[in-house]
């Protein structure tokens, strides 16, 4: 271990301080400008804070690593048995997310190399396009995935009692589960939901409570339990 750090340190003491500095402020920037983007281009405003701390320090992480590493093969390897000490665990995020995390790699490599220019220009493309994307809404569905669950008596024929509903605010619908609660007296139904664009989920519900003798009605988003 300690001729790790030698081999390191030795290195170090040979870098010329003008470049750390440089390679630390483009570093900075690029994380800033890509960590803005993704707060900008996320669906009503929704981001996570810690991703975009992250964006931000993670090019100048990878940006100094490469420049202490250098072209030293040996030193690349020892520094990479050192670094896998390191365990963390973190919850999966969107893939829109992991392809920001690519991004910052990207940037932080091209500071670490000296390659200022083509990572600005890179960055900056990039960039645009990320904007560009959220502006026109590319590759959006113009449906809502969503879970529906609806408590009915036990006396109400549920395979006719809300066709027309579902065909008036929803573009398609499947019942996927039934189940009694309540010791028989009660259904619970389960469904899967495409929302019209158009349609509100509140007239919806109304409309549903109407027919369900205003029992329990929950309405989530597609990946969130019932």
């Amino acid at each position: 271990m300690e001729a790790i750090f030698s081999s390191i340190t030795a290195y170090t003491s040979a870098i010329n301080i003008g470049d750390v500095i440089t390679t630390l402020l483009a570093a900075l920037v690029f994380g800033l400008v890509i960590a803005v983007t993704y707060i900008k281009t996320q669906k009503n405003g929704l981001y996570s804070e810690s991703l975009a701390v992250t964006l931000t320090i993670l090019p100048i992480i990878l940006a100094m690593i490469i420049l202490f590493v250098g072209s030293n093969v040996a030193r690349a390897f020892s520094l990479a048995g050192t670094l896998s000490i390191i365990r963390f665990r973190s919850a999966p995020g969107e893939p829109k997310d992991i392809g920001y995390i690519f991004f910052d790699i990207a940037a932080g490599l091209a500071c670490g190399v000296g390659q200022y220019v083509y990572g600005a220009v890179f960055v900056a493309v990039v960039c645009i396009f990320m904007v560009v994307i959220h502006k026109t809404r590319f590759a959006s569905s113009k449906t809502s995935a969503k879970k529906l669950k609806i408590t009915i008596p036990e006396d109400l024929d549920y395979e006719n009692a809300f066709e027309d509903i579902f065909k008036k605010y929803t573009t398609e619908y499947k019942l996927i589960k039934i189940k009694t609660t309540d010791l028989g007296s009660l259904f619970e139904l389960a469904y899967n939901v495409s929302m019209k664009e158009d349609g509100t989920d509140k007239a919806f519900i109304d409309e549903l409570r109407c027919r369900n003798g205003n029992l329990s009605i929950i309405l989530s988003l597609a990946d969130a339990p019932l």
